[in-house]
């Protein structure tokens, strides 16, 4: 199993701590994700909402990181393929690829936040087809040579060359994020790209039968489950000791800042055809309180506690747990305490998992 940081996180303009604060906390972190062995950052891409909204600039973000950093992998997860102009995207993360000596992996992911496509001006019944083309149009980018391509969404190419040529070969791992959509899950399989789950949004029962839709198509389109990877985003916090009542007054109410600002960037519901069920997706969460989520959304408590529920995880074949350590108003001390007790005390442990 391979572990990783995910970074999508609130905001709190009115807090002691400013986004410039907030952003070099965040490097900290990593530096010393990279320093004790944690394989992955993970920067998503938000707008305008307090919702990881100041991480809007993921490439830049993460080309900064690959300058601090020797060996973590820097994903983007996800890339929102249909608010951009996906030879843009191929452009940047080549250069990414190639500052960072191979070291992207390529998240992309539809996007289910209104106001973002309504400021760009982007039809949210198009964001399927989008991604399924934007993804192509990467590769093709990527391939060397020409670029010809006729796009539905933008002006046909013919004879590009485009630069800078990816440092990876043939091209970075690529992965799908997905939420609830069974066609997501299918799609993903069917390209044989790599699952990025948000999986602390439901019960682990749910997440164990989503990650199962996923698993289970890449047979049908003949490919080896072992040749595949599945990521899945979880909070996590660790403690020196299993300490239930004290782990609750640390973390309540830094999660219920990151579920109360999830609600507000979602506040007005997708297009209802292109994000089917989308309706419902916060009706278990708006009551997200401790016992609803620990310990089965959540990788938290102490070494055994952890060790134990990363076991749990590893039997329903997840095999990367991306950790979101950074949410609400914890503080960097906390933070970096929890990050530390994982890489002397948790970590060794769980190596070969």
């Amino acid at each position: 199993m391979k572990f990783g940081l995910f970074y999508l996180p609130t905001y709190l303009p009115d807090g002691d701590r400013n986004i410039h604060t907030h952003m070099h906390n965040i490097v900290e972190q990593v530096e010393y994700a990279d320093q004790i062995g944690i394989d992955y950052a993970w920067m998503v891409e938000h707008h305008f909402v307090r919702h990881g909204g100041f991480l809007s600039s993921n490439y830049a973000f993460l080309s900064y990181l690959a300058a601090r950093t020797q060996n973590i992998r820097l994903g983007t997860g996800a890339t929102v393929l249909p608010l951009n102009d996906a030879v843009r995207v191929a452009e940047q993360a080549a250069t990414l690829d190639q500052l960072s000596r191979g070291r992207l992996d390529f998240g992309v992911g539809r996007g289910f936040i209104r106001d973002e496509f309504e400021a760009f001006g982007v039809p949210m019944k198009e964001s399927r087809e989008r991604v399924e083309e934007g993804v192509e149009l990467v590769l093709k980018a990527w391939a060397g040579g020409p670029l010809e391509f006729e796009s539905k969404f933008r002006p046909k190419m013919s004879g590009l060359n485009v630069l800078p040529t990816i440092y990876q070969k043939p091209h970075p791992p690529i992965w799908n994020a997905c939420l609830m959509s069974p066609e997501s899950f299918e799609w993903t399989a069917q390209e044989g790209h790599n699952l990025l789950y948000v999986a602390y949004h439901v019960d682990h029962e749910l997440a164990t039968e989503r990650i199962g839709w996923y698993r289970d198509a890449l047979p049908k389109h003949g490919r080896k489950i072992e040749d595949h990877e599945v990521c899945c985003v979880y909070h996590a916090y660790f403690m020196e000791n299993e300490d239930n009542a004290l782990l609750e007054a640390t973390v309540d109410q830094a999660m219920g800042e990151y579920g109360g600002a999830g609600k507000e960037a979602a506040s007005k519901p997708p297009d209802p055809e292109a994000y089917k069920g989308y309706d419902q997706r916060d009706k278990g969460t708006q009551q997200l309180t401790f016992d609803r989520y620990f310990p089965g959304r959540v990788v938290m408590g102490g070494p055994d506690q952890v060790v134990e529920r990363l076991e749990v995880l590893r039997d329903i074949g997840i095999t990367q747990v991306a950790f979101l350590v950074d949410f609400g108003s914890l503080s960097q001390d906390q933070i970096m305490k929890s990050l530390k007790i994982f890489g002397e005390k948790i970590l060794p442990r769980v190596q070969d998992l």
